[in-house]
Order: structure tokens, then C-alpha cells, then sequence
């Protein structure tokens, strides 16, 4: 009650017109229902929907271009209809990448957000992330009283499979960056802070917590006005509490140096491994993008799956090329799973996506979409380091990194969570850093 007393108390009020409440509550409602089901957070969207259209009161859009550049994304998503190999499984796609377009619309008729109004639905969404990792945390705890497993606290076993650990992951970063640059913090936003980054390095996302500790650095270095004593002091415990957590938490250890083994180190063989019973063999990344047939009990760790990935793409394009026009919206699947019987592999893998957003948009929709992805991503950053506003740097940096490793945009919530944010923080350019954040 006392987090939900706060945020009530922190709605702004004064002089704050009636659709900026409005607004800002629906906006935290999609945002805080990321983690659950995709029912809800689509109606929660649809009442964003409706109330842009009842307020209707957008007198002029600095940054047009910028929130036009996902209505033109999702217009190249609906011309793949016309060339791909998998018309159902694109116009499927297609219904779930639907907010590309009405988020943007919706913006561009709505009021401008105000800085107040955006720091309060920031506050909602970092505390609604923290409830969601309070209460897996308990629920884990529950579960290992009565199976005293372990890996009950990390990684997929923590959270449902749907989200999943990698959504999470995200999600939970950037409450933790809200909380972090707060000028000042009382008690519970500490415990936020504490809760939060010990969620997130329970998940065990590798991706996740090496951006988290760059940005985190880049921010106590250049953005956090402290002295410098404190900022040292500051950037040497983070950096030892991620030094203790990988060497020192078995769970976190085994999956940051298995990346690293099998970077460079043909032949690594285990005898157990959750997915594949049997002793298997886990691939090295020479081995992911050389070997022509694989054995079924071999292994891909995340790196050597993703450069088998970016292998398999360029074997692709060479059987068919389709440079400019891709294979259609979720129509390469079918291309990955042919690959996978060719070469021989488990047919779980068959089920993994390029697990890099740039290839999957250059597999789905060709050159013209990656180029539109990219524009994305740059006029992101590029206003963000305008702004000064660090939010929507690390916002920008995250979803830049991520991408590289995440095809992000194969859920529906990757899709609200990036398109909703991108729209925030572009379509209400504020002219500098929130320095009234108390």
C-alpha cells in the first residue's frame, strides 16, 4: 500500500490539464502490463487508442519525421504480403505488429506530454517492475523450500516462459536505470534499486547485465553529479559486485564462461546439460559458422547459435537471394527449419529465430526495412544525446545492443515496449536533462 500510496500522491496536478492524467495513466497501464499475457496489454493499448482519438488535441509535432519512421516500418511489414513464401504466418505478423502503426498515429494527434507527466509515468513503471520482481522472487523462494532446487532463483526457471527471462531482463533495466539517475532517493527507491539489480543479475541474461554495466559506468562517469571521490567509489562497487556475481554465483558463472570456452576452444565436451540429457558437445563458434553436418547431441551456447544464425542467412541469400523484398514478414522460419534438417541438427533448433533484429528484418522485408530499422535507432540516439536526457540514451543504447543478439520484435510486447518508448521520448522533445527529478 505504501508504493501505491506514493504513486497516487505523485499524479501531477497543478496546472496539469485533465488529458495529461489521462494519458499518462494509460501509458503506465500498457508499460506495467508488459509482463503479463498479451490480452491484457493489448486492451490496455486500445484504451490508449481511444482516448487519443476522444482527446484530439495535438496542436503541432516537432519531431514528425522521427514518429513517422514506424508508420513507414509497418507499411514495409504490409507490403511483404504481396512477395512472401508464408502469406498466413505474415498476416499474423502483420495483426501483431499493428501498434507500429497506432502508437505513432496516436501520438501524433494527442497533446504533447509534459516532462512532469512523463517522470510520473516513469515512477509508475519502475515500481510496477519492481512488484513483478518482488513477487517472482517470493514465489521462487516458496517453490525451493519444498524442492530446495537451486535454479529455482535464475534465469527461465525464475519467470514464466512467457515472458521469459531476456524480456524481463529488459524490462526491469529500465526501471533499474529510472531509479538510478533519481537525483535523490529515499528508502524505497534504495530497496528498488537493491531489488532490482539483484533480479536482474538472478536472470542471468548475459546480453542484459554486460549493457546494464556499461551504461551504468557511462552514467556514474558523465551524467551523475556527485563528486569524484564518489563517483569512483561508486563505479568500483558496481564493478565488484559483477566481478563476485560471475566468479563467485555458480549459476551466473557457467553461463557467462561457456560464451567464452567456446569462443575460442574447439571440442568442449559435458556430460549433463538441462536440454539435452546426454553427453553432448557444445560448439564453438569456428566450429558453428565451418562444420557442413552437425551430430544431435550437439550443443549451441548463445554466441555459437548466433553466429550459426548469421551463417545459415548468408547461405540463404545466396540460394535465393532476396535482397530488397526479403522473404516476407515471419516467413523465414520455414527457410530456418530446411537448414536445420540439412545440417543435421536437434530439431529444437529448427524453432530458434535469426535471434539478431537486424537480420531478421533484413530476412523479412529486405534491405528497405533494415535501412528503416537503422534510421530508427540513430534519430533515437541522435535526439537523445540532443536531449541530454539520459533515459532516453540508455534506452537508445539498450535497444541498439539488444538487437544485436534478440529479435526483439517477434513478440508483441517487444514491439509496444520499443514503439511506445520511441514515441515518448521523440515526439516530446524536452529541452534538457530532468534536473527536477527529486
Amino acid at each position: 500500500m505504501g508504493i501505491f500510496n506514493k504513486l497516487i500522491s505523485s499524479i501531477p496536478k497543478n496546472g496539469v490539464h485533465n488529458s495529461q492524467v489521462s494519458l499518462g495513466l494509460l501509458i503506465s497501464l500498457i508499460l506495467v502490463t508488459l509482463p503479463l499475457k498479451n490480452i491484457y496489454v493489448s486492451i490496455a493499448t486500445i484504451g490508449f487508442v481511444v482516448a487519443g482519438i476522444l482527446i484530439n488535441e495535438r496542436q503541432n509535432i516537432k519531431n514528425g519525421m522521427a514518429i513517422f519512421l514506424p508508420i513507414l516500418f509497418f507499411i514495409m511489414l504490409s507490403f511483404s504480403l504481396l512477395w512472401t513464401n508464408d502469406f498466413d504466418a505474415s498476416l499474423s505478423g502483420l495483426q501483431k505488429s499493428l501498434s507500429f502503426l497506432v502508437i505513432p498515429v496516436v501520438f501524433f494527434i494527442i497533446p504533447k506530454i509534459s516532462k512532469e507527466t512523463q517522470n510520473w509515468i516513469f515512477r509508475v513503471y519502475g515500481f510496477g517492475m519492481l512488484v513483478y520482481a518482488t513477487m517472482y522472487i517470493i514465489m521462487a523462494g516458496i517453490n525451493y523450500y519444498s524442492t530446495l532446487n537451486r535454479e529455482l532463483f535464475f534465469n527461465k526457471y525464475l519467470v514464466p516462459e512467457d515472458p521469459g527471462a531476456i524480456y524481463m531482463s529488459v524490462f526491469a533495466s529500465f526501471a533499474l536505470f529510472y531509479f538510478i539517475q533519481l537525483k535523490s532517493r529515499k528508502i524505497l527507491e534504495n530497496v528498488a534499486l537493491i531489488v532490482l539489480s539483484t533480479f536482474i543479475f538472478l536472470l542471468s541474461s548475459k546480453s542484459s547485465i554486460t549493457i546494464d554495466f556499461v551504461i551504468i559506468i557511462w552514467f556514474y562517469a558523465f551524467y551523475a553529479k556527485i563528486s569524484q571521490g564518489t563517483k569512483a567509489l561508486t563505479i568500483s562497487a558496481v564493478s565488484l559486485f559483477l566481478f563476485f556475481s560471475i566468479f563467485f554465483v555458480k549459476e551466473v558463472k557457467e553461463r557467462f564462461f561457456i560464451e567464452f570456452e567456446t569462443a575460442f576452444v574447439d571440442n568442449i565436451s559435458t556430460e549433463e546439460n538441462n536440454e539435452l540429457p546426454n553427453k553432448i558437445h557444445n560448439i564453438s563458434v569456428a566450429e558453428a559458422w565451418n562444420t557442413k553436418s552437425f551430430q544431435q547431441t550437439d550443443f549451441f551456447p548463445g554466441t555459437a547459435l548466433r553466429v550459426y544464425q548469421l551463417r545459415i542467412f548468408t547461405e540463404m541469400q545466396k540460394e535465393k537471394p532476396a535482397f530488397f523484398t526479403g522473404f516476407g514478414l515471419e516467413a523465414s522460419q520455414d527457410k530456418i527449419r530446411e537448414k536445420c534438417k540439412m545440417h543435421n541438427l536437434n530439431n529444437d533448433y529448427g524453432e530458434y529465430n535469426f535471434h539478431n533484429q537486424f537480420i531478421q528484418t533484413f530476412a523479412e522485408i529486405g534491405i528497405i526495412g533494415l535501412l528503416i530499422l537503422i534510421t530508427m535507432l540513430t534519430v533515437n540516439l541522435l535526439n537523445g544525446i540532443k536531449q541530454k536526457d539520459f533515459l532516453h540514451i540508455a534506452f537508445a543504447i539498450t535497444m541498439i545492443m539488444l538487437f544485436l543478439s534478440e529479435s526483439f520484435f517477434c513478440r508483441q510486447r517487444g514491439i509496444v515496449f520499443f514503439t511506445l518508448l520511441y514515441c515518448l521520448f521523440n515526439a516530446n522533445n524536452h529541452s534538457s536533462q530532468r534536473d527536477n527529478i527529486k
